[in-house]
């Protein structure tokens, strides 16, 4: 049976991240965009990074342009938003889809192992999955659930 370790990603950079190497991590894996109504949710994913990756806890950003073009950016630019705009230093994938045939295959993974609102797709930008240590158990969220109001749920996991 698949787990989330055996999954690869190219980081916004253009190189391979292997998931294996976040065994042992709390991984908070989030679709996200520059230009949408969740947007000011990076300060809080931000927050959330600093205060606990010590012990821990990792947040993986994908962005993602499916829902209303909100993510035109190329990986460059969407760095720069992010780090000038909320000081964004947590790790930023390069542009993916979550949705559709062309879904990457972690979000094909998280989809297949949770279900939301709408079945199994993702239905907007800032849908949360949070994953435990050992990669067994994964919690969605949806993209109203603040970064802030998960961090009880963090917090027992590390």
């Amino acid at each position: 049976m698949a787990t989330i370790y055996d999954f690869k990603a190219l980081n916004n950079k253009g190189a391979e991240v292997d998931f294996a190497d976040f065994k042992g991590k709390v991984l908070l894996i989030v679709n996200t965009a520059s230009k949408c109504g969740f947007t000011p949710q990076y300060d809080g994913l931000e927050a959330l990074w600093k205060k606990y990756k010590d012990q821990g806890l990792v947040v993986i950003g994908f962005p993602c342009d499916q829902f209303a073009h909100q993510e035109p950016g190329s990986d460059a630019e969407i760095a720069e938003f992010c780090r000038l705009n909320h000081g964004v230093t947590f790790p930023l994938m390069s542009k993916i889809e979550v949705n559709g045939e062309g879904a990457h295959p972690i979000y094909k993974y998280l989809k297949s192992e949770t279900k939301g609102l709408l079945g199994s797709a993702i239905k907007w930008n800032f849908t949360k999955f949070l994953i435990s240590r050992d990669g067994t158990k994964i919690e969605r969220f949806a993209p109203m659930a603040t970064p802030a109001s998960l961090e009880d749920k963090i917090k027992a996991l590390l």
